[in-house]
């Protein structure tokens, strides 16, 4: 039952990356996630209200006639109301891979802290 729960909530993480949809954004994310990557050689840390702005001042990958290709790799449970997820994106021209911890806040599912990779470039046709 919690890996159907946490799947199902993983297509709205998927639709909002898609639609950046700003309300599913705040129902996704807990206001305390933080996002991490290595870009360029360079620790990136991005808050959530940083991020949120910049989700806020971009066209979406939809309107932008992106194609949208997402699966879930891997759903590891810790406990009923943690978990860890692995998941693979498009989202605009890159290929993404998330590592998506987890938990369930006031019986809802949140993304608590998100590590990003871009994987490669989008294959183009």
């Amino acid at each position: 039952m919690t890996v159907n729960a946490i799947r199902e909530f993983l297509g709205t993480y998927f639709e909002v990356l898609q639609t950046q949809d700003l309300g599913l954004f705040d129902q996704v994310f807990h206001p305390g996630c933080v996002l991490y990557s290595q870009q360029d050689g360079a620790t990136v840390v991005r808050p959530l209200p940083e991020c949120r702005r910049m989700v806020e001042g971009r066209h979406s990958p939809q309107s932008g006639g992106f194609p949208r290709n997402d699966e879930i790799l891997m759903v590891d449970v810790l406990s009923p109301d943690m978990a860890l997820a692995k998941v693979r994106l498009r989202l605009f021209d890159s290929i993404m891979v998330d590592y998506l911890n987890l938990m369930r806040v006031d019986g809802q599912w949140r993304v608590v802290a998100k590590h990003f990779h871009r994987d490669s470039r989008a294959v183009v046709g």
